[in-house]
């Protein structure tokens, strides 16, 4: 359980930050679930990338919530540049 708890922190986390991310860029958003879908996603990549910078739960909150917004951006902006051709 105790290797499960990061894992769930880190998908709440982006999902969340997703969420935020799709809410403040209006035009990037993917819709609720699609923003949670790739949030988690994210949150699970940027708690990696962040585990080696912060320690511990802070580093699973915030590695994971930047990450799902960063991933949300990046997709919801190859999503818009692909509508347009």
């Amino acid at each position: 359980m105790e290797s499960l708890l990061p894992m769930i922190i880190q998908l709440v986390s982006g999902a969340v930050g997703g969420n935020a991310a799709g809410a403040a860029l209006k035009n990037l958003s993917l819709g609720n679930t699609g923003n949670s879908v790739v949030g988690a996603i994210g949150g699970l990549l940027g708690s990696m990338a962040a585990s080696g910078q912060l320690e511990g739960m802070i580093g699973n909150i915030v590695g994971g919530g930047a990450g799902g917004a960063i991933l949300l951006a990046i997709v919801g902006f190859i999503k818009k540049s692909m509508a347009k051709k």
